[in-house]
């Protein structure tokens, strides 16, 4: 099971940011001492970018891909039972789960919002799946009848299935096989996964499965998109959050508000400093960490050899250059820019510790690289000790500590 772990500021000490950042200006009485700086400034206009241009819209464009991805499913649970599904229909169904998935794991740098908060995390994105357990599931007509039950279904998705069952890997398991989209003709017949032997479960009962689980998919995203963005997100989310009665705010802010209001009386961030500190550590330098010494290291190590994400569609090394790519995004304060927005974290970076800024590029790239070459090899789960896996384990690893190094900058910012 994947663990997940919440921390502010991990690392660096309370005492550190006592030392604060030193004033020169006095145009906001809500900051510690009644002043401000120029490096204050700077972080205030790092974190709107961060927030407007990479944390909104990844999580505005995962909502609408799993809102498609819960439509197409629901479209082709009913064209199976009448007789017309077509290849094309789950070929769609599969390409929209990619999308849906490659704008998740660009979330995953800034998992330390409320994606951990309210445990949003780990109820979409928990491997490896249960399998013994979904065949139990599936092959029970009474609860394959409490599922097939529209909003009703999903609400009982969310509540009693279990992590196991939920999410990203469940439904990648219905429509994905052995790095292939599933065949109609699969879809017409009973489940043949060792796992479900003697079972009897039909295609329709797995398709009734994954509607309902991609419901509860799509509103636990609609609930991320809200956390974040509050009321600037589309309205139809912020009804269907309100509906299923979801947590969004921290305190009585939205997280990015919280954020943006970094010293005010409410906020959890005390500091400037911690806002930046948590960019570079809690959020980039945590998943450096866990792509490399977990993600990749637990299979690579013998440590635990069935802990493959994404085994199904055969995507892991996809899933890990996206995560990585989320660092990028986040330091560079926009999606797939090829130079640091002038607002951005690397960019405070590069005029105040060019030498540090050099070292965080040279292994983001180096990371980057690893991966696409792994891609090019056999798939993780077909060859989790791959020489190619270490040389990726070790460009991250690299990346980690120049994230940590940032971080530890940054507290230092006078």
């Amino acid at each position: 099971m994947k663990k997940h772990f919440y921390i502010t500021m991990l690392g660096v000490s309370a005492a550190t940011f006592t030392m604060g950042i030193t004033s020169c200006s006095s145009d906001d009485d809500n900051y510690e001492g009644g002043e401000t700086t120029e490096q204050v400034e700077s972080i205030r206009d790092i974190t709107s970018q961060y927030l407007n241009s990479v944390v909104y819209p990844t999580y505005t464009s995962l909502a609408n891909e799993t809102s498609d991805l819960y439509e197409y499913l629901d479209n082709a649970k009913a064209a199976l039972r009448d007789g017309t599904l077509t290849q094309s229909d789950i070929d769609r169904i599969c390409t929209s789960f990619l999308n849906a998935r490659s704008y998740w794991e660009k979330t995953e740098a800034f998992l330390y919002g409320p994606a951990t908060t309210f445990g949003i995390d780990p109820h979409i994105d928990t491997w490896p799946l249960d399998l013994n357990g979904l065949a139990v599931s599936l092959s029970n007509k009474q609860q394959i009848q409490m599922l097939d039950d529209g909003d009703n279904g999903i609400s009982y998705a969310g509540a009693k299935l279990g992590q196991e069952l939920l999410g990203f890997h469940g439904i990648e398991f219905i429509i994905f096989r052995n790095g292939s989209n599933r065949t109609l003709s699969s879809l017409k017949g009973v489940e043949d996964d060792p796992a479900f032997t003697g079972k009897n479960v039909t295609g329709e009962e797995e398709l009734v499965y994954a509607t309902a689980v991609a419901g509860d998919l799509r509103d636990r995203c609609f609930q991320l998109e809200v956390a974040w963005r509050g009321e600037s997100a589309s309205q139809s989310h912020l009804d269907r959050v309100e509906e299923c009665e979801l947590e969004t705010q921290i305190g009585t802010s939205y997280y990015g508000d919280n954020m943006l209001g970094a010293t005010k009386a409410g906020s959890t961030f005390a500091t400037w400093q911690e806002v930046l500190i948590t960019i570079f550590e809690s959020g980039c330098s945590n998943i450096a960490n866990e792509v490399a010494n977990t993600k990749m290291g637990n299979a690579y190590t013998g440590e635990d050899p069935n802990y493959i994400e994404s085994p199904y569609s055969k995507k892991s090394f996809v899933d890990f250059y996206d995560n990585i790519i989320s660092i990028r995004n986040s330091l560079y304060g926009g999606l797939d820019l090829g130079t640091p927005h002038e607002h951005s974290a690397m960019t405070l970076l590069k005029e105040m510790n060019p030498d540090l800024a050099t070292k965080i590029e040279s292994s983001l790239n180096s990371s980057l690289d690893a991966l696409k070459e792994c891609q090019k090899g056999t798939a993780f789960v077909d060859a989790p000790q791959s020489p190619k896996v270490k040389v990726a384990m070790d460009a991250i690893n690299e990346l980690d500590a120049n994230l940590k190094a940032a971080a530890q900058w940054s507290a230092g910012l006078r």
